[in-house]
Parts: C-alpha cells; structure tokens; sequence
C-alpha cells in the first residue's frame, strides 16, 4: 500500500486548537524545508536486492524533534508519512511529518497521538487517499484521517470480542503503567487492508489478538491468543495480506516468538516461519515480503521464502543481548554506517526502493535506494 495499501503489489481531531496549529506554523498551504545533504552510502544486499543505504534521509525543522520514529507509509504521489511516538508532556507537538520525495519537510499534524503513536498506513480509497494510525500506550485507539489530518473516524477497544474489561474504552485516568500494559488491555500496533476496504487490527501489546472490521470500522471477528503454539502468538506486532500464493493470506509478524505465521482470512493457522530475530512488520511488492526486524537487520523473503538479509550489524545484537539497556541508545557516532540499530518499520516504493524507520530515541529515517 505503500504505492497504496489496497494494491496487492505493495503496502502505515486535526488539531487540538487552531493557536497551537499557529504555533508550530503547520497550516496555511504546503510548507517546505530543504532536504538534507547526500553522502553516496554504502551498498547491502545480493543479486536483484542490492540497495545504497542512506542514512537520516530526511530532518526536521528548528521547532520540532523526533521523539522515537516507529511507522512510516508513502503515498499514491510518493510523499513519505512518518510517525514517532511522541511525548505525553509535549501534547501540542505533532507526531505526524510529511516529507516529498526529495526528502523535503512538508507538513506536520496529529497531536492527538503524542505519548503513543505507532502504527501507519496510507490507502486509497476510490478517487481520495486516506492515513490510518493506531496508537497504544495510553492512547488505546485506532483512527481513520484525511491526508491533512482531520478525523475521519475513531474507535477504541472492540469490546464484543470478549477480550476487554467494559471500561477499558472510558477509562483516561492512569496512575501507573499497569493499568493500561497488559493482556487484558487494548494496545494496537498495525493494520493490513483488503481490496473491499475490509481490514485487520493487530492487538500487538495487549491480548495478542488479531481483529477483523469491515470497510465502515464495524467490528466482524478475532483470532488468536497469548502463546507459543502455533496460532497463538508473543506480541503479534505487524501483519499483512499475502497475495503470493492461490489463497490471499495474512501473515503476522509474531514479534517475541521470533517467526512469521500464515492464516486463512477467517483465522486458520496455514503455515509457521522461523529464522527470524524480532520480526516488527510485514510489507510486499510483488513477489518479494520485506520484513523489518527490531534486532538490527532488514530481511526480505522471495516468491520461495528464501531470507535476504540487508544491513545486518552482529556485533550490535550482540550488545543488546548482553545489555538490554542499550536498545535505542547511542552514543550515535559509534552507528556504523550501512548497518541498522533496530528497525521498527518498513516500507517499499512503487520504484522498489525502501524506508526504514528505526526505533531510537532521537530518531532515524533511512532510504535503501534499489541499486539492482
């Protein structure tokens, strides 16, 4: 969807007040900032996957910062859509920037999701475009914007599916993290669309779900549960609809257990993958899957499910394994370039090219330009 999410080739309230909108100047027409000096990077990959890795392919302006990059999703123009987690006590900053394709800072909007923006997809829907961004932590929400932010729609936890206690979609006053971090808590991640509009909703962080809507955000069914069998998962973080085989199916990335699972549209376990070592998201451009993994590499599986692995760094996986502490820590001039740190999402281009967005605390956005 990414040249949009409703193609089988490819695959993440406006503003609180119209004064904070003024503040961080992000209405009145498309506003552009220049994009940043190139370095020619170096090149990963084998075969027909070989792609120049260039880091910090985009900034932001003076009056912004990023708090935690996590999703990413172009659209049908080629503009690139970032979200970053934000900062509770920042609830005036956006968590929403648009780039060109240049790389040139656009637009900024979707406070609303400061302290817990995560997932983001860009589909097109008839003649119009729309983005869709959940939003865990406290937040509990997914949502349905237009391409400059206005809400659409809105919906918190599906509560007839059972797996939710009937205030978890009232409840806004949290003293600890416990009262909104656990099994029984709706903590969405990511979405992956059919071409009806239909579409599913990961429960990543919560009751390790999977939630089917129709077009109109209708609750329809779930699948899944907390676990290591097979049809059962350990943070289900990332899913997509995989149109390789004769059978449209929806693969999930199942974070914690280190694998991807196949399943039927309505929930049938079709087939379990490993190799993997913490596997956030899923994205496809024609026969090729383009798997971010949080553990410091990007891995793509061809028409056969052979893993390619890009930009692999050993020795930091290492250093996260023996010190959890380190995951989103610098010192950043020892980032090695052509390597990543931990990928949290990814993207393709209709050209082939990628985006990466890693999982740091001062961000970092990151174009594999297709070499090959």
């Amino acid at each position: 969807m990414h040249s949009p999410k409703n193609s089988p080739l490819s695959r993440r309230r406006f503003l609180a007040t119209s004064s904070s909108a003024a503040a961080f100047g992000i209405l009145g027409g498309r506003k552009t900032m220049a994009a940043p000096e190139r370095r020619a990077g170096p090149v990963v990959g084998e075969g027909a996957h070989r792609y120049e890795v260039i880091h910090d392919w985009v900034s932001l302006p003076d009056q912004y910062s990023w708090q935690i990059t996590h999703n990413v999703s172009v659209d049908r123009d080629g503009n690139l859509y970032v979200v970053h987690e934000g900062r509770e006590d920042l609830p005036d900053h956006p968590a929403i920037f648009v780039f060109d394709t240049e790389g040139k800072f656009v637009k900024a909007f979707g406070q609303q999701f400061q302290g817990g923006g995560h997932g983001l997809e860009v589909r097109t829907e008839g003649k119009e475009q729309f983005l869709y961004v959940t939003g865990y932590q406290k937040l509990k929400t997914f949502a349905k914007l237009t391409l400059d932010g206005e809400e659409v729609w809105s919906h918190k936890a599906p509560l007839d599916s059972g797996a939710y206690p009937a205030d978890e979609n009232t409840k806004t006053d949290f003293k600890d993290r416990s009262e909104f971090w656990g099994r029984n808590h709706f903590l969405p991640t990511n979405f992956a669309f059919l071409p009806d509009g239909s579409f599913f909703v990961a429960d990543g962080y919560g009751a390790h779900m999977i939630h089917r809507y129709d077009k109109d955000a209708n609750y329809v069914s779930s699948f899944g549960s907390s676990g290591k069998e097979d049809g059962q998962f350990n943070t289900p973080h990332g899913l997509w609809i995989d149109t390789r085989g004769e059978e449209s199916q929806v693969v999930v990335a199942d974070r914690a257990n280190k694998r991807l699972q196949w399943f039927s549209l309505e929930g049938e376990h079709r087939r379990t993958l490993d190799g993997f070592i913490l596997p956030a998201n899923i994205d496809q451009l024609g026969d090729t899957l383009l798997v971010p993994d949080l553990s410091a590499r990007i891995t793509l599986l061809d028409k056969d499910d052979k893993l390619i692995h890009l930009g692999e760094d050993p020795e930091w996986r290492k250093q996260v394994l023996a010190d959890k502490m380190a995951m989103r820590r610098g010192p950043e001039e020892n980032w090695k370039s052509g390597r990543f740190l931990h990928p949290h999402d990814a993207c393709f281009t209709p050209e082939g090219d990628i985006y990466v967005a890693e999982w740091v605390a001062s961000g970092r956005i990151s174009k594999l330009r297709r070499v090959s």
